[in-house]
């Protein structure tokens, strides 16, 4: 299952609401996504039912706003599992309400599944990256904590979105990762539990402004403007039990050539032992986004080259989908 968030347009202005990709559509073969309102299908399976009131109880079962439907833990998710079943069963178009139940491409703008995270944390738990980001001189202090520093969960890019890149920078580069992002409340989590405590996982593009990160590093604190203007997420947010997360295949593309590959199977660091970390004396709230940090030579730094002005970005990792981006100075 995909979970996305998506914008309509209704009488009162637009609308967020919180949808799954139909995987038996023909748009979603030739490679656009039907989807599926999980909280009006939801609402139309309570009905078939007989329940007098399925819009308000679908509401509180299948909340229409990401962060909210992740509080409800794997509940929220069964749910959402229930209602795509429902959706593939019927022919009706409309639920209670006549909420539509399905909208094909070009019905609806496509947003990050986390449009604003609870909060952004990323880390740097591959060893590869780490060594061709500092030329072989790997800190002690890596190898012993999973390092990370702490985002603007206000800054993130929707899918296809143009980044437009800030004035105080001219070195424009992009990062492949993967983020875990928290379902389920929680603290000081041993790290055999941490799986419990993540909903799902997405594609994180960590952009990165390499000439100021470099300067406000070396007063070594940050990285903070180098980062805080976009960070990229997306397109969908895959529960936990559908993608195999160490092992899927990862590439980003500029302009249609594959710049980098590989997969987070080579994080020092697991997810379980950076949530362990995290939660320590802390809690962890749903909605919560993690970074893995970036795969070996998955970014311009490590290969010494750089994006240029108009240069699209893809980042694909198999069973999440590509996240894609287009940079403007």
């Amino acid at each position: 299952m995909k979970l996305a968030t998506f914008e309509i347009e209704a009488q009162t202005g637009p609308v967020q609401r919180i949808g799954a990709v139909d995987e038996s559509s023909d748009s979603h073969a030739a490679g656009e996504a039907t989807l599926v309102d999980l909280t009006a299908a939801y609402a139309a399976a309570l009905a078939a039912e007989g329940e007098p009131a399925p819009r308000r109880l679908a509401e509180a079962h299948v909340p229409p706003e990401m962060v909210a439907f992740l509080a409800r833990g794997d509940r929220a998710i069964d749910d959402a599992r229930e209602a795509l079943a429902y959706a593939a069963e019927t022919d009706a178009e409309r639920g209670p309400g006549g909420a539509t139940l399905r909208y094909e491409p070009g019905e609806y703008e496509l947003r990050a599944p986390l449009p604003r995270p609870n909060s952004l944390r990323d880390f740097m738990a591959i060893e590869e990256h780490v060594q061709n980001s500092m030329d072989g001189d790997v800190p002690d202090v890596w190898y012993d904590l999973p390092v990370y520093y702490k985002g603007n969960p206000d800054s993130v890019v929707d899918p296809g979105e143009t980044v437009q890149w800030p004035a105080y920078s001219d070195l424009m580069d992009y990062e492949l990762e993967i983020a875990a992002v928290i379902g389920k409340r929680g603290r000081d989590i041993p790290a055999d539990e941490a799986d419990e405590h993540i909903a799902g996982y997405t594609v994180f593009n960590d952009f990165s402004a390499r000439d100021i990160q470099g300067e406000e590093m070396g007063g070594r604190l940050g990285p903070a403007k180098g980062k805080d203007f976009a960070n990229g997420l997306g397109p969908y947010l895959v529960p936990r039990e559908d993608v195999d997360v160490l092992a899927a295949p990862m590439t980003a593309r500029v302009n249609g050539d594959v710049w980098s590959e590989g997969t987070v199977d080579e994080m020092y660091h697991s997810f379980g032992d950076i949530v362990e970390h995290l939660s320590q004396s802390e809690t962890l709230y749903p909605g919560d986004v993690i970074g893995s940090g970036t795969v070996g030579e998955g970014c311009g730094l490590e290969l010494r080259q750089f994006l240029e002005d108009g240069d699209r970005v893809e980042l694909a990792i198999e069973g999440i989908g590509t996240l894609e981006h287009t940079v403007l100075e």
